[in-house]
């Protein structure tokens, strides 16, 4: 992110904007629909506010909007706080260096090196506005994820905002903990107070905010004054942050901590709320960690201090993820809690590199199964595995390749079986390397590094790498053949 969005306050000073035809006119419409005082330096020496829809010159608002006709570069900048160029030419970079030379944020139209801002696409519901910016690099992408908020979007959305802002030092003043009154407003946004600003009935949601006799207990707090704590086991899916569910989004929208694993990537992490706190607790295999038993105790300290706890693994909480266990610990503790399910990496394996775990006369079961270490490979029934209906996915189990191919193939598995090797599934970088049963650990070789699983089963022979594997070496043959 190269570009913070801020929100100017245009009418603590003078805008100077700078240029002519429409390009200028469009800024100055926003700018005067913000409330802000303009001085217009018009290059073309042309200040034609006939088409902007303005209020008639001498009007009280007109005043606002100042036509000036001496030189920009030479003009007193004395109470300026922005300078715009927007159809200015060659007076644009001038300006710019002008600008910055006394400090002031400066936007020339169009080019970046000589701008200190940018103007983002506007969603405006009045006491609400969204700023889509893509950092300058298209406009157009940005106005078509404007569309789509504004879609999405309730138009009273400002109005809610506006009689919340009526209602907050009131309530602040009733409930002085800052966390059990982010608390309240999120039931009276989210719940039938809110309904009503939003069809329009402003009378009965003020009536029935004032109905609320206790406050505090309205937020859901304890008898003790804290808010009431809970933890949510969220998992994270195997890396795409859009793979997460629109519940765990949620969860991790109104977390206050959010306790993750090594595997949870940083883009997911940038889906809590900026200001939750962040505690890494989780552990790369080789690694030290904090212990299981010193997770359940932090999730549990959380949740007694009145704080919502998000736990949030890598793929899903209850595969491999050890999820039960900090649940028996929440439980024991009386602790509330709930879970929500994350897309596991064999399934975002399968989904991305077109492995169908289950096919039809061919696959139909399925085995999950770890194996980080070679003594857990060598504790594994692999007798029970020998199905060739079977597909088997094997999660951590790039150091104990050896013993699970040792495994199957003693206990009757066919060498020619397909197998894959999916590394870092649904991230930019993922890998996927495959081959037979028999080559199993040098297939794990030629990955560059982990979280990988391993899938095992004729459904492999489905796969894309599988497909490209084979065209690859059908195109080599008929090179060789031709030399």
């Amino acid at each position: 992110m190269r570009f913070l969005p801020v929100f100017l306050d245009l009418q603590s000073g003078v805008v100077v904007l700078v240029g002519a035809g429409d390009l200028a006119r469009a800024k100055l419409r926003l700018l005067a629909a913000a409330g802000a005082r303009v001085r217009w330096y018009a290059t073309d020496g042309h200040h034609d506010l006939t088409a902007l829809d303005l209020p008639a010159p001498g009007a009280d608002e007109a005043a606002r909007i100042e036509l000036a006709n001496d030189d920009p570069l030479t003009a007193d900048l004395t109470g300026v706080i922005a300078i715009l160029c927007a159809g200015a030419g060659a007076i644009g970079p001038a300006m710019s260096a002008r600008a910055k030379a006394v400090g002031l944020p400066v936007n020339v139209m169009d080019d970046l090196q000589h701008s200190t801002f940018i103007f983002p696409a506007i969603v405006d519901r009045g006491d609400v506005v969204v700023a889509v910016g893509t950092g300058g690099a298209s406009p157009v992408v940005a106005r078509r994820v404007r569309e789509l908020i504004e879609a999405m979007l309730p138009a009273r959305i400002g109005d809610l905002a506006g009689f919340i802002g009526r209602w907050r030092k009131t309530i602040h003043g009733l409930i002085p903990e800052f966390a059990l009154r982010r608390r309240f407003w999120e039931r009276v946004v989210d719940g039938p107070i809110g309904a009503l600003v939003l069809a329009g009935r402003t009378d009965e949601a003020e009536a029935a905010l004032k109905g609320i006799a206790d406050p505090s207990a309205f937020a859901g707090s304890l008898p003790s004054g804290r808010p009431e704590g809970k933890v949510t086991l969220v998992g994270a899916g195997p890396g795409d942050p859009d793979l997460l569910t629109v519940k765990a989004l949620r969860a991790l929208q109104d977390a206050d901590v959010v306790f993750y694993d090594e595997l949870v990537s940083p883009e997911i992490l940038d889906r809590a709320r900026r200001d939750a706190a962040r505690i890494p607790v989780g552990r790369r295999v080789g690694k030290p960690g904090i212990g299981q038993d010193a997770v359940n105790n932090l999730l549990v300290e959380a949740a007694k201090s009145g704080r919502r706890a998000v736990r949030l693994k890598g793929g899903d909480s209850f595969v491999f993820g050890r999820g039960g266990e900090e649940i028996e610990a929440l439980r024991q503790a009386g602790i509330a809690y709930s879970v929500v399910p994350g897309i596991t990496a064999g399934l975002g394996a399968a989904a991305q590199f077109e492995v169908p775990l289950t096919f039809r006369h061919e696959a139909l079961r399925i085995t999950f199964l770890t194996a980080h270490k070679a003594k857990d490979a060598e504790a594994v029934g692999w007798s029970t595995l020998t199905d060739e209906k079977m597909t088997i996915v094997v999660y951590m189990g790039m150091t104990a390749a050896p013993s699970v191919r040792a495994g199957l193939l003693a206990a009757g598995r066919s060498p020619q079986t397909p197998v894959g090797v999916f590394a870092r599934v649904t991230r930019p970088d993922a890998q996927a390397v495959v081959g037979t049963l028999d080559g199993l650990p040098g297939l794990v070789e030629k990955i560059d590094g982990g979280p990988a699983i391993l899938i095992i089963g004729d459904v492999v022979a489905h796969s894309a790498p599988w497909r490209q594997s084979n065209l690859a070496q059908l195109v080599s043959y008929f090179q060789v053949a031709a030399e």
